[in-house]
Parts: structure tokens; sequence; C-alpha cells
């Protein structure tokens, strides 16, 4: 069951020094170091932040189907090939993708091996209550929380990001070696993205609490020392112009009802006159087709609600709880206990909103008044009080109702 609230949901204060950012406040941390300097941080968050994260958590999320799990195996050259031969050759590296069981995994003291796990924060509770201090980020840029797990001497090699990333020790020491960003190129016929040319100028061992924030394009190599460590990578994501490109043209595309009578309507040319160049294409045309995408573009909201829309779809492997529709017994008591304690997002569900519309999970309504502001506040902080969800209209308690039973939100539970 969800946990009981503890209190008010607080909005960060963006402008108070705090431990997590090395005493920096959230704002002088975006103007100095977001996606410009990278910035190491000694005991960032207490070991209480990560409780429930250790590596019998990320073993058993490990060997569920669905899951994003990656097995990266170092091997260091052999012998027999010391010298100029070693030097060519190198360490060869392997990578598996999972599931995998325990017994597929090497033993815990084999050096030189990393479990990698993707998406945390959308399976425990521990991993989405680790990104809550995050909250001064829009969360329209977060992509997940990865953790790790390296025996000594494990890692993945020197690489680049195209994300910024913050990398938080929570067990054992990983020594970070970072490069500023220049030489990209990759050394070849190797299953990952390792550098080929990798000259660090910083050299940090971190420790459980310490965090380093990278923006993109920074080279970083992170190697566990001093026995097996576990590292959480809190990363944001920036989408490729192409990407955002094909996600908004194509999520408006399906907007589109062939059964319109203007959307049936066809293409006329009445005063198309005879042609010595039936190859060439009509400027009648051209221009008919411009302006048919430019009137999609600029329809009030179009591309905003289509962004809204994408950046608000659940990853793969979130897993909601959905309820029984003809259960309205169930359903009742869930809205009941809502209305008692409050309710919160579910761990896989993500909240946006504009001045417009708000979003969730890949749709997207219209909202204004105090139905807009209480729902925004559900997007902020993930969650609502019980005095708050008491104030909206039928109307939006009726598509709270409607999430509750798409498994999309929760009621919160007193403590057992």
């Amino acid at each position: 069951m969800p946990e009981p609230a503890s209190g008010p949901w607080a909005a960060p204060a963006l402008d108070q020094p705090c431990a997590l950012l090395g005493g920096l406040s959230p704002a002088t941390f975006m103007r100095r170091h977001w996606h410009r300097k990278p910035l190491l941080i000694r005991q960032a968050l207490p070991p209480q932040a990560w409780a429930g994260l250790d590596r019998e958590a990320l073993l058993a999320l490990a060997a569920r189907p669905g899951l994003s799990a990656r097995l990266v195996e170092r091997q260091p050259a052999a012998p027999a090939a010391r010298g100029r031969r070693a030097a060519a050759q190198g360490e060869g590296w392997s990578l598996r993708q999972g599931p995998f069981s325990r017994r597929q995994l090497p033993p815990a003291t084999q050096p030189g091996w990393t479990l990698l796990v993707q998406g945390l924060d959308r399976h425990l509770d521990a991993a989405r209550a680790l990104l809550d201090p995050f909250a001064f980020l829009p969360a329209a840029r977060l992509d997940d929380l990865m953790v790790s797990w390296a025996s000594e001497g494990g890692g993945v090699g020197p690489h680049v990001d195209s994300y910024d990333v913050f990398l938080l020790q929570i067990g054992g020491a990983r020594r970070w070696r970072i490069a500023p960003p220049g030489d990209e190129q990759l050394r070849p016929g190797l299953p990952l993205r390792i550098l080929e040319h990798f000259s660090p100028t910083e050299d940090w061992l971190l420790e459980p609490g310490d965090m380093l924030y990278l923006p993109p394009g920074w080279g970083h190599d992170g190697v566990a020392e001093g026995g097996p460590c576990l590292t959480a990578s809190i990363g944001f994501r920036a989408p490729a112009q192409a990407e955002l490109a094909d996600a908004l043209l194509n999520r408006m595309l399906d907007t589109v009802d062939p059964d319109d009578p203007a959307e049936a309507e066809r293409y006329r040319d009445p005063g198309q006159p005879a042609t010595a160049q039936p190859g060439r294409i009509p400027e009648a045309l051209q221009a008919h087709a411009l302006a048919l995408v430019r009137e999609r573009l600029a329809a009030p909201g179009a591309v905003c609600l289509a962004l809204g829309e994408w950046l608000s779809e659940p990853a793969p492997d979130a897993e909601f709880a959905p309820g029984d529709e003809d259960d309205e017994a169930a359903l009742d008591a869930q809205m009941a206990q809502a209305l008692r304690l409050g309710l919160r997002l579910a761990r896989g569900s993500r909240m946006l909103y504009d001045a417009d519309c708000i979003y969730l999970n890949g749709q997207g309504w219209r909202a204004a008044g105090r139905d807009a502001l209480l729902m925004q506040a559900l997007a902020d902080r993930r969650g609502l009080e019980a005095a708050a969800l008491r104030r909206i209209s039928a109307a939006a308690r009726a598509l709270l109702r409607q999430w509750l039973l798409d498994g999309w939100i929760e009621p919160l539970w007193p403590a057992a």
C-alpha cells in the first residue's frame, strides 16, 4: 500500500542554499552549472535518502522480464599479450541484455563486472522518493533513475552521455575521471560506446552520499575501487531535433479524423492549364500542401498539445494496477480514502501541464480556474492533501475517479 502522507508537499526553496548542491541554491546551480560545467558535491544526501536501494533490490529487478537490465564485463588483456601487443589489443568488453537470474551473473568476488538496471523509479518507492530532491528541475526533462552495482574494478569504460546526469554514490566507492567535451571518436569493434581518446582533467573518489553532476558531452569513466560499489544515476533527457519533430508531427497526424467531411475534401485544380512538362509538380499543388500544413500547425494549441501528450507518455516498462470497472464499491472506497488522507501519482505516471492543459500518461485535458491550479499542484508535487481534494469540482472529481480506475493515481493509506 502507498505510504501515508508525512505532511504538506513543499515546493523547493529556489533561492536557499542546500546540501544537495554543495551549498548552492537551486537558482545559482542552474545559472552556473546546468548544461555548462560539472559540480562535485560531497555528502549531498544522507544515507536515509536511499534506504531500500541495495544490491538485493537491484538483483530482484534485474530478473524481471520487461525491465532494461545489462551486464557489462571487462576482461584484462591476457599475460601473453603484454607489451606492444597489449597496447594494441587493450582490454576486452562484453555486453549482455537481461533479464538475469542470479545464476546467470558472475560471482560477486569476480572483479571487473557491472550490472545496470534502468527505471528503478517506476518500480520501487525508495527509488521514486530519491528523485524528490531534484524537483527544482522540469519533470518534462526527467528520464529515469538507473542503479549500477559493480564488483572491484567494474565500470563501463570512458564514454559521453547526451543528457545531463547526477551520479550519486550510495554504496562503496567509485573513482570518477572526467574530461571536457572534445573528441568523441569511439573505439571500433566494441559492444559499448567507449571513447578512443580519453584525456581526463579531473580525478575524484566518491563515497556514499557524494554526488557528481555532469552536463552533456563530458567524458567520464567510473570504476569501483576498494571493493564493490553501488551508484545511482539520475538522468535528464534532451530529445534530438529529429526525434522531437517526428513525435510531434506523427501525434498531430493521429488526430486527423478520416470520417470528417472536411478532412475528406480533395484537392481541386479547375484552373490547371495544359502542360508540356507532365513530370513537373504543379506549383498550385505545392502551395495547397504548404497551406494545409501551416493551417494544421497554426491551430490554437495544436503543437503544445502534441508536445505535452508526447512528453507525458509513460515509459514502456511502467506498471499500473487498474481497478475493476464493474466494482463500484471498491472504487467508491478508494475515492473516500483519498478524500480522507490524500492521493499521489502512481510511480510510473508522468504528469505535466502548460498554460491551457494538463497531461497525464500521454493524454491531455483542458483545465482552468481552481481545478487547473489543483491539477498543476498534483503534477508539481506528485501528491495532493485531502483538504485540497475536497475543493475540486464535480467534473474534476470524476476525472480523478477515472484515474483511480486506470491505476494512474492511488489513495494514501494509514501506516500499518
